[in-house]
């Protein structure tokens, strides 16, 4: 399938390549009558400058460090404040309160029937579009933000001067929205990175499911089942490598071609000793929540956990996850544990207190980081970050279906279909036959499935524990820690090479309140639109 090729050249210009049959026209965000909509080629072009920046890849990966399970180290980056707690009005950390995608999906809306189109169907295809990607924005700012002003025309919010919608206000505007858009969007992508039916759809599954309407997310996933387009790629480390950019499993992602429109943010997931910055790393928190290979959790009687070795026997999903010290990286052993190399002189730049761009948790992503050698330069990449997949469609109907009703079959089913093609047992009916025990287990799956894919710090969010306060709660209060150790390199078996010890060294000291559910309005915009109110607390 071809990709949809957008890069902005000269500030505002978008251009095709030669894997894209996108004409070389230059929409603004702007409407300028006397030489834009006047062809069908001119309304397409508009409606892919709505497409420029609208998944922000660097994001989806930054934004596990906001969870329990990643840290980023580098706070004018954004990301570290969303971690450690400590927004705030004037430190908003990474953003998403913008508009001005909204905006170019409004001069679309605004100005499409100016063009007369011969080509049938696409004059409702591209509307479609439209309203899905400003649903998607919507919906993403209402989440973080909780209730946002609707702008109705192509000015920005600031310029518009109006003050906020509720939160349910806005999900209202999503839903007519997405109805519109899946009334008229095509089956299937025209080219690869387009909005269709399946990625409508899966829009709707996350904003409901974030929501707790549970039947509304299981509506929307089995509707995505339903058009048998998508299946779990039977690799599951091929998803997050070039090789699997066609992959069955994806439904949509963001897309890239190195030194065009290249991904720079992989170079800075990258370890010192890659030449990469460590920006964005797991945590050892990700590594405990793996079952040992025998479907049982660290913690258990009988799962064969040993602390001094705790990479052994995990759940395949892990090494193909997380790169950890011990195993074989780039020809050689991988050490983050040990101030010196195996001579014991030479100084180890991947220790972590060596220098800033070690990771910080001796610990290093795998997705989309391995094999290193699939790039010619990690900071000009054709990485294509994904943004939704089947797995997460799976996930979703399991949970909602369990919050609906408890334990099913076909609960099970789907659950096995991801364990399974992972290497893992399937679930144990006995063991979890309660909706109680089996939220847990659906818990666990959606954090090791998809870890480091941008999903962690909303779901700990909207999760609850018995006493119904939220997950992040606990899990983004007290200390964040490392592992401490050595490699034996006299050992063979990577898993074990590793010999960690009980020491924990300090990272930084996490906090989370209630007012962290939202994050603070950007005081820039509260300056320039007088009727825009700040978040509680901020």
């Amino acid at each position: 399938m071809k990709r949809i090729s957008i890069y902005l050249l000269a500030g505002v210009a978008l251009l095709s390549t030669a894997c894209s049959d996108f004409l070389d026209t230059a929409p603004h965000d702007a409407l300028s009558p006397s030489t834009t909509w006047k062809t069908e080629n001119d309304a397409e072009s508009f409606v892919v400058g709505c497409y420029n920046g609208l998944w922000d890849p660097s994001s989806i990966l930054y934004l596990d460090c906001g969870s329990d399970i990643g840290y980023n180290n580098f706070p004018w980056e954004g990301w570290r404040p969303w971690g450690d707690g400590s927004l705030a009005s004037s430190n908003t950390g990474a953003s998403f309160y913008n508009f001005s995608i909204i905006r170019r999906c409004n001069t679309v809306l605004d100005n499409i029937d100016n063009v007369e189109f011969t080509t049938p169907g696409k004059k409702e295809d591209l509307i479609a579009q439209a309203k899905a990607i400003r649903a998607y924005c919507y919906f993403r700012m209402n989440w973080w933000y909780g209730g946002v002003p609707i702008i109705g025309s192509y000015l920005t919010a600031e310029e518009a001067q109006v003050p906020r919608n509720t939160e349910e206000e806005v999900r209202r505007q999503i839903a007519q929205d997405l109805d519109d858009a899946l009334a008229n969007i095509n089956a299937e992508p025209s080219e690869r990175g387009r909005i269709a039916k399946g990625a409508a759809l899966a829009i709707r599954m996350r904003e409901a499911l974030y929501y707790d309407e549970w039947q509304k997310a299981k509506d929307a996933a089995q509707a995505i089942i339903d058009l048998k387009q998508y299946e779990l790629d039977p690799d599951y480390s091929n998803l997050f490598k070039l090789t699997g950019i066609d992959s069955k499993e994806v439904i949509l992602a963001d897309q890239r071609i190195a030194n065009i429109y290249g991904l720079g943010v992989v170079g800075q997931m990258y370890n010192n000793k890659d030449a990469g910055w460590s920006s964005i790393v797991p945590t050892q928190n990700l590594v405990d929540m793996y079952e040992m290979s025998n479907g049982l959790t660290k913690d258990e009687p009988g799962s064969g956990y040993d602390a001094t070795h705790p990479f052994a026997n995990r759940d395949p999903r892990m090494e193909k996850t997380i790169l950890f010290p011990g195993q074989e990286w780039r020809g050689e052993v991988l050490n983050t544990l040990d101030e010196f190399e195996a001579d014991g002189k030479s100084k180890n730049i991947n220790y972590p207190t060596y220098t800033d761009n070690a990771s910080k948790t001796a610990l290093t992503w795998a997705k989309y980081l391995d094999p290193i050698d699939q790039y010619s330069n990690i900071w000009n990449t054709a990485t294509c970050v994904i943004v939704f997949r089947y797995a997460e469609v799976l996930l979703t109907y399991a949970e909602a279906s369990n919050e609906l009703d408890g334990p099913s079959a076909q609960v099970y089913e789907y659950l096995d279909q991801i364990r399974t093609r992972a290497g893992m047992k399937p679930v144990d009916r006995a063991k979890y036959g309660t909706k109680e025990s089996l939220r847990e287990l659906i818990r666990r799956e959606r954090c090791v499935e998809l870890a480091g894919e941008g999903l962690r710090r909303a779901d700990i969010l909207r999760w609850k524990d018995a006493s119904g306060k939220r997950l992040a709660e606990t899990l983004l209060n007290g200390e964040l820690n490392r592992i401490t150790g050595t490699i034996n390199y006299s050992e063979t078996d990577p898993y074990k090479r590793a010999v960690i010890s009980d020491k924990r060294a300090f990272i930084e000291n996490r906090q989370f309140v209630e007012k962290n559910r939202y994050l603070p309005i950007p005081q820039g915009s509260i300056d320039k639109n007088p009727n825009l109110k700040q978040n509680t607390g901020y």
